[in-house]
């Protein structure tokens, strides 16, 4: 059957969620309302952490990072759904199938080097609490956070310019609410073995070093936890780790459970729906999770929205 090129001059059509009216409805009053919450919610972090000098420290500075990153994170993919939901469309462009993919992984990845970043700061807090200011100087944080986003650019970069070789024929619908590389990968009609060996190289390379950096981090905390001799300090120690092992948790669970259900079934749907975790829940619940199990930022946003006390 005679195939025709359709790189460069046309798009891709967005299956979405359901193609049923009133689920759509449902689908884009549900979505409306989660990306609203993540955009405040993170919103009031960054306002939170940038008016209160006392939460002008290392963690918070990372975490005011990672509420705009967040931010960042859903938008690239929810307002396109939401618009060709309005508009009653399905169609990507070619260029904006691309842009959507370079950003999704782009700030994707920013995200899982951050919390990586999150996790030193916190075995240097507990591990070395003497040299925590001289190590974890403004320079060193802002240097971890410039090469998170160098090397995000330059591996988002490079999967985007792999796409761009390929070439596209007739098929060009994807069965997904965003350009998600895998699929567009599934798409092409021409060789797509060095794509594929690229992205699971990436995937293999970029979860496991940070995942490992996490764990390495968190291993030490607990050691030295352990010659902790009172139960009230191990509280007060752990205690600034557990918002961040929250976030950690759902992070790695959701993106576990995206390549897991893409992997186990053939059936784009149960990735589709472990993307909505991954890519809308975990950004939505981050605020929710650090405000309302961290004093300082609580007392901050007390004081950020003009009210004087806040029920524990």
């Amino acid at each position: 059957m005679e195939t025709k090129n359709l790189t460069g001059v046309t798009g891709f059509l967005l299956l979405g969620l359901s193609n049923e009216a009133e689920m759509l409805s449902l689908i884009f009053g549900i979505f409306l309302s989660m990306y609203l919450i993540t955009v405040l919610g993170n919103l009031l972090i960054i306002l939170a952490v940038s008016s209160d000098p006392h939460l002008h420290t290392p963690m918070y500075f990372f975490l005011s990072n990672l509420s705009f990153v967040d931010i960042c994170f859903t938008s690239t993919t929810i307002p396109k759904m939401l618009l060709n939901i309005q508009m009653h469309s399905k169609a990507i462009t070619y260029a904006g199938c691309l842009t959507q993919m370079y950003f999704y992984m782009l700030f994707g990845l920013v995200d899982d080097l951050l919390l990586t970043a999150m996790a030193y700061d916190r075995f240097v807090a507990i591990c070395h609490p003497l040299h925590y200011t001289v190590i974890m100087n403004p320079r060193l944080c802002g240097l971890l956070v410039l090469a998170s986003w160098i090397f995000s650019v330059l591996h988002s970069f490079l999967q985007i310019a792999m796409v761009l070789r390929l070439s596209f024929c007739t098929d060009v619908e994807i069965p997904h609410f965003f350009c998600e590389l895998n699929q567009i990968i599934h798409l092409a009609c021409s060789d797509t073995f060095l794509n594929n060996l690229l992205m699971y190289c990436a995937a293999a390379v970029l979860g496991i070093i940070p995942l490992y950096g996490i764990l390495f981090s968190y291993s030490k905390i607990v050691s030295s936890l352990r010659r902790i001799s009172s139960a009230q300090g191990k509280y007060k120690a752990f205690s600034t780790c557990s918002s961040h092992l929250s976030v950690v948790s759902l992070f790695y669970g959701t993106g576990l459970g995206v390549y897991l259900s893409s992997a186990v079934t053939q059936n784009p749907r149960p990735s589709a729906i472990a993307s909505v975790m991954y890519m809308v829940v975990t950004p939505m619940l981050n605020p929710f999770i650090y405000s309302l199990r961290n004093k300082d930022i609580k007392g901050a946003l007390t004081s950020l929205i003009g009210k004087k006390y806040v029920k524990a």
